[in-house]
C-alpha cells in the first residue's frame, strides 16, 4: 500500500500552514526545543566555564535534543501505527505536518511586497527585519528585496526541502531530529562569543544534516525558473556557509540579480561578496521570486509523490 506521509504534509501545510489561533493556544513544537537549548545554554555555557569544557556541554545538549526529539517522534510514530492499523499513515502524516512552512514563508514574505508596492519603506523595512537578523533601520528598497529574497531562498532549504528529506530518509523522527538540529542552530550556532564553543557542535551537526537538502533546493530553484545553473556553480561558495550559498546562488541567476553583498549587523559593516551579476532587485524581482518559490514547491510535491509511489 502507497503510503503518502510526505506529500499529504504537504498538502496540509500548504493548505493551512500553522494557523495563528492554533499558535496562540498550543505554541509550536520548535517553542520546546527553543525552551529546551535555553535551559541548557543558561546553566552549562558559563563564561567562567573553559572553551572545551563549553564545546563539551554544547554536544551533550545537542544530543539531548535529538534523543528527546526523535524519540518521541518514533513512539508517537509506533503508537499512531498501531491504533490506527493500515490507515496510520495519515495521522503521521499530521505529525509530520508542522515541521514543514511552505505557506508561512509565503505569509511572512507577502507583506514586504506588499509595503513595497505601496511606496512603504518603513513598513516594508519592519516586515523584513522580522525575518533577517541584520540591520533594517536605513534599508531602500533594493537592499530590502535582497534582503527579503535571500530569506526566501535560504528559507525554501531550511523550511521546505531538508524538513521534507529527513522526512522521506527516515520518517517523523527524522524530520523532528532535523527541526531539532535546525532550531539548535539557529538559537546557539553562531561564531561569536559567548556562544562560539557550547554552539560548535549544532552548526557543524546543522551543516552536515542540510548538505544534500541544499543542493537539492538549489537545483530545484533552477529547474523552477529555467535557468540559473552558471550562477549557481560559480557563486555558490561565496556565501560564509557550506549550504546557504546554494539555494542564494541559484535564485541570483535565475532573477539575473545581485543578491548578498555589503550588510550592516549591529551597526558594523560586514563586506560580503556580491552573488549573482544581474541588476539591483526591487519589487518586480520580490515577485518573481515568490513565482519561482511556489514552482519549486510544486516540482518538490511532484518529486516527493513519485518517490513514495515508487516506495
Amino acid at each position: 500500500m502507497v503510503e503518502p506521509v510526505a506529500f499529504v504534509a504537504l498538502a496540509v501545510d500548504a493548505t493551512i500552514g500553522w494557523p495563528n489561533w492554533l499558535y496562540r493556544r498550543a505554541g509550536h513544537p520548535v517553542g520546546t526545543f527553543a525552551r529546551m537549548i535555553g535551559w541548557c545554554e543558561t546553566r552549562w555555557n558559563k563564561p567562567r566555564t573553559s572553551q572545551a569544557l563549553r564545546k563539551l556541554l554544547g554536544v551533550a545538549t545537542l544530543a539531548i535534543l535529538v534523543a528527546v526529539s526523535a524519540g518521541t517522534a518514533a513512539l508517537l510514530e509506533s503508537a499512531l501505527r498501531y491504533f490506527a492499523g493500515p490507515w496510520g499513515w495519515l495521522p503521521v502524516a499530521l505529525a509530520a505536518w508542522p515541521a514543514l512552512a511552505q505557506r508561512s514563508l509565503l505569509e511572512h514574505y507577502r507583506p514586504i511586497e506588499v509595503a513595497l508596492g505601496s511606496g512603504d519603506l518603513p513598513a516594508a523595512r519592519r516586515a523584513v527585519g522580522m525575518i533577517v537578523g541584520r540591520d533594517t533601520a536605513r534599508l531602500d528598497e533594493p537592499a530590502i528585496a535582497r534582503a527579503a529574497i535571500e530569506s526566501l531562498a535560504e528559507s525554501f532549504c531550511d523550511g521546505v526541502i531538508a524538513p521534507l528529506f529527513w522526512l522521506v530518509v527516515l520518517g517523523l523522527p527524522g524530520v523532528w531530529a532535523y527541526k531539532a538540529i535546525n532550531t539548535a542552530d539557529s538559537l546557539v550556532g553562531h561564531p561569536e562569543e559567548p556562544l562560539r564553543a557550547f554552539g560548535w557542535a549544532s552548526a557543524r551537526l546543522d551543516d552536515l544534516a542540510n548538505l544534500v537538502p541544499a543542493r537539492l533546493s538549489a537545483a530545484l530553484i533552477c529547474m523552477a525558473g529555467g535557468g540559473g545553473w552558471r550562477v549557481l556553480w560559480r557563486d555558490h561558495a561565496k556565501h560564509a556557509s557550506p549550504n546557504a550559498g546554494w539555494p542564494e546562488a541559484a535564485m541570483a541567476g535565475v532573477l539575473n540579480a545581485r543578491l548578498a553583498g555589503p550588510i550592516r549587523y549591529d551597526g558594523m559593516l560586514v563586506a560580503k561578496p556580491w552573488i549573482g551579476d544581474g541588476g539591483e532587485a526591487n519589487l518586480a524581482t520580490m515577485q518573481q521570486a515568490r513565482r519561482v518559490f511556489v514552482r519549486a514547491c510544486g516540482l518538490a510535491w511532484i518529486a516527493t509523490g513519485g518517490v513514495e509511489w515508487l516506495l
